[in-house]
């Protein structure tokens, strides 16, 4: 027997609707690329959704299904496109723009965009690839200065499409198991894969990840969203916001320490969110330069890499602001656990708080985790006994878009998130490892073997290892181990540099080469990663 509940989907159009009628007046402040500041509220989002609708469906051809590519920073007319796009039954495809020219152009083609929304300082990147771009029938620019030329092809200009549009329009009826919107990996095993998020998906991630036990958002929050609104839909934030009625902050380009600390103190900023490396740099910067008057952030949830106990206890002892450790996956759209303390941890010691704070924490109603040890059994929960971790819920991926990958999922239908993780007693997550040859850099992933496939390619390398080696500010960098076809020639590190950056971004190149006489190999002829961490970890590299 069904319950007589009326059926009523679960969109971002009903996102958007509800923030109009709840909280109209709250506030959308974005700080623009070019140093300027632009306010208005959650109605004006409204009523430019409405136009775009109008625009994206009459001006610009789009129908229900088409992959309409976003290429920006974070500010508002971005959030007008997270709404805007779905909102007509198209899929926002967020484009990353700290890809190589060769992945953002595979990632294109792939996703077969019609239209991309772009940039004005972006555009460069684009006018690299445009020509190999299969699909692409319109650049649609924002921000753009006085004075602006490109060398792309059917060109618009995002205010000139929207002034005088009408600002009705009927949204059309849609499934919330629609797709609304398309994030693509970082490429840590070979080329990125996508992963399409339904209406659903999104909007249960959103409501659930602003409740006390998890982000902790409500109408008294004024929120800076760090976290790229090319990353992982932002983590939800400009939907969350909406729903919690928390005035939302944008920084777009300006993302340097000094730049943060200026916007946390203009907008008195209540929460923020962001990977560690932004963090640490604001806490290095606020101690040789403590804000006056004492900031209003009262807590910052990291994500994409470990939240150290340093970080936690100087951010606590010397700016009373709390950091609360998240953990998630594109996979998972991504946040899928929070590390919260609940009223039995407060006998414990300053230190065991900051453990627990530390771990990557318990999972979100609506997402189950499970820890598989080598044996394919579930591991007790024991804080020691450690695994695979895997993971199903509401908003985890059942499928990659157009990609066979079978070997990413259990055969009871469990997603293989690659992490090698512990789970204590009370559910605390931690994890204590990943598959070896990934490098975690700055809260983005790197593969080790990719790097190793295009180094070997280079006509000088004979072998090339590459694995993870600490760093203050990434957490992790890669080293390459290279074996050179003529031993006694000596070949600059900024070659290689150069070499790789013809299919790498900047950040996933490595900074370090070691040069050796052969690359330490396991008794059946692979490379021996364990035996090279040991070797730097000694010093013998």
């Amino acid at each position: 027997m069904e319950g007589l509940i009326m059926d009523y989907p679960l969109t971002t159009t009903t996102i958007l609707e509800y923030g109009n009628s709840a909280f109209k007046h709250k506030k959308i402040i974005s700080h623009l690329p070019n140093g300027s500041r632009h306010e208005y509220t959650f109605g004006d989002l409204h009523k430019r959704c409405k136009q775009l609708a109008n625009v994206l469906t009459h001006k610009l051809g789009v129908t229900k299904g088409d992959m309409i590519g976003t290429f920006a920073w974070n500010h508002y007319q971005h959030v007008e496109l997270y709404y805007g796009i779905p909102s007509v039954g198209a899929i926002c495809h967020t484009i990353n723009i700290r890809l190589s020219s060769h992945q953002t152009e595979f990632i294109i083609n792939h996703s077969e965009d019609k239209v991309i929304f772009v940039d004005a300082s972006l555009v460069p990147l684009l006018e690299k690839i445009a020509g190999q771009l299969e699909t692409v029938e319109h650049y649609v620019i924002m921000n753009a200065p006085e004075k602006f030329s490109t060398t792309l092809l059917n060109v618009l200009h995002y205010e000139d499409l929207l002034e005088g549009e009408s600002e009705e329009f009927e949204w059309p009826t849609l499934s919330e198991n629609d797709a609304c919107g398309m994030c693509y990996t970082s490429g840590t095993t070979g080329l990125p894969k996508g992963v399409l998020y339904t209406h659903r998906s999104t909007y249960l991630h959103a409501l659930t990840i602003s409740t006390p036990n998890a982000a902790n958002y409500d109408n008294s929050d004024i929120v800076l969203l760090i976290v790229p609104q090319f990353h992982v839909m932002a983590w939800g934030y400009p939907y969350l916001c909406l729903i919690t009625g928390s005035d939302m902050v944008l920084p777009s380009s300006n993302l340097q320490p000094e730049a943060i600390i200026s916007i946390l103190q203009e907008e008195k900023i209540t929460k923020a969110n962001g990977v560690p490396t932004i963090w640490m740099g604001v806490y290095e910067a606020m101690k040789k330069n403590p804000p006056r008057p004492k900031l209003a952030l009262q807590e910052y949830l990291v994500g994409g890499s470990a939240l150290t106990a340093s970080l936690i206890k100087g951010m606590d002892d010397d700016f009373g602001i709390k950091g609360v450790q998240a953990w998630g996956m594109t996979e998972t759209s991504p946040l899928g656990t929070v590390s919260r303390l609940q009223p039995h941890h407060e006998k414990l010691s300053t230190e065991e708080k900051i453990k627990i704070r530390a771990k990557q924490g318990i999972e979100f109603p609506g997402i189950e985790m499970r820890v598989v040890d080598n044996n394919g059994k579930v591991a007790e929960r024991d804080g020691k006994t450690m695994g695979e971790l895997q993971v199903k819920g509401a908003w985890v991926i059942k499928s990659y878009f157009k990609t066979n990958n079978r070997d990413n999922f259990t055969d009871d239908g469990w997603f293989r998130t690659g992490d090698v993780s512990t789970v204590d007693s009370d559910g605390y997550m931690h994890i204590t490892d990943r598959t070896k040859d990934l490098i975690k850099s700055g809260g983005e992933w790197i593969s080790s073997v990719a790097l190793e496939s295009a180094l070997m390619s280079h006509p000088k390398v004979k072998e090339a290892a590459v694995i993870a080696i600490p760093d203050e500010k990434w957490a992790e960098r890669p080293l390459a181990v290279i074996v050179l076809t003529d031993e006694d020639e000596v070949v600059l590190d900024a070659n290689f540099k150069e070499f790789l950056s013809r299919d790498f971004a900047n950040y996933q190149i490595p900074d370090n080469y070691v040069f050796v006489n052969q690359v330490p190999r396991t008794s059946v002829g692979k490379f021996d990663k364990k035996e090279i961490r040991r070797l730097y970890a000694q010093g013998e590299l």
